[in-house]
């Protein structure tokens, strides 16, 4: 059963990089245990525009951020010393825990081909056991990944189960997520398995339930397998879900099950207690306010 429909809103990055911000959503906090959804692209920027954009470094906490690109590409550099190119179809997965900072860069003309940068940015909560592990960063390559065809819907597996593939991507809590490029007049059934699960149409136009779909919305459904969507045009829909955590609260970069966890990461950052990109430490973002 559809639950909720959620329409993203545009949000400035600043220096013409703009986003669709889906969650979190005043009505909609979490879908399992992903609580942040950003749809950045796709964009092309000037060779004199490219410094400008470059998200410098900052800091997380309780949390796994999830990158995967769409087309383009984007230099990771973190606290642990990780320096990592990132390209279409790979999943880079790095774990905050008890702190890191990192910073995405952009090289023209890389940064912006294949049609400009397109990324999805995901975060996934962590359990409450796994709020304070050690950071940590694993890059897995677009060729380590399961893929499979399903009745005109091409469909590449990032993390966990569906669809009778697994994921070598190591998770902490079940969950799953797809990346899904759909023919048109394809029909398929959301893969179920879990509480909460949802589709994020990222490109063309899709159809549930007689009503159509359009890029930026998320259609957010309970464990429900008997869900199918149809393809009018060529689409690209991110499907993902898992179990829910329970509450989480959310403030920047930060995400924890206790508020007093937040500030007191809002003073380690403000303090410099939470260290830089070793070979990127000479500008950072301040905390907010």
């Amino acid at each position: 059963m559809l639950e909720m429909v959620i329409t993203a809103r545009e949000a400035d990055l600043g220096h013409g990089l703009k986003v669709r911000r889906v969650l979190p959503y005043a009505k909609r906090r979490m879908v399992g245990p992903w609580i942040f959804v950003d749809h950045a692209g796709p964009v092309t920027l000037a060779a004199e525009d490219t410094r400008a954009a470059d998200v410098r470094p900052h800091p997380h906490i309780g949390l796994s951020t999830v990158s995967y690109l769409l087309s383009g590409q984007v230099s990771h550099q973190d606290s642990l010393g990780v320096h990592q190119l990132i390209n279409p179809g790979d999943v880079n997965w790095m774990t905050a825990g008890r702190g890191i900072s990192h910073s995405e860069r952009f090289k023209h003309p890389d940064s912006f081909a294949g049609g400009g940068l397109e990324l999805m940015q995901l975060w996934v909560a962590l359990p409450e056991a796994d709020e304070e592990t050690e950071p940590a960063f694993t890059h897995y390559p677009a060729a380590d990944l399961p893929v499979r065809d399903e009745g005109g819907v091409w469909m590449r597996l990032i993390a966990g189960e569906a669809y009778g593939m697994k994921s070598p991507v190591r998770t902490h809590s079940p969950l799953f997520y797809l990346h899904t490029e759909w023919q048109p007049g394809a029909r398929l059934a959301l893969p179920g398995g879990h509480r909460e699960q949802a589709a994020y149409v990222a490109r063309g136009e899709v159809e549930y339930g007689g009503q159509t779909y359009v890029p930026g919305q998320l259609l957010v459904f309970g464990d429900d397998s008997d869900a199918v969507i149809t393809a009018h045009t060529k689409s690209t829909l991110m499907i993902f879900g898992g179990e829910p955590l329970g509450e989480r609260h959310i403030f920047w970069n930060f995400v924890s099950s206790r508020k007093e966890r937040i500030e007191q990461a809002k003073a380690d950052w403000a303090a410099g207690r939470i260290p830089l990109p070793p070979e990127d430490n000479q500008e950072w973002i301040p905390l907010p306010g």
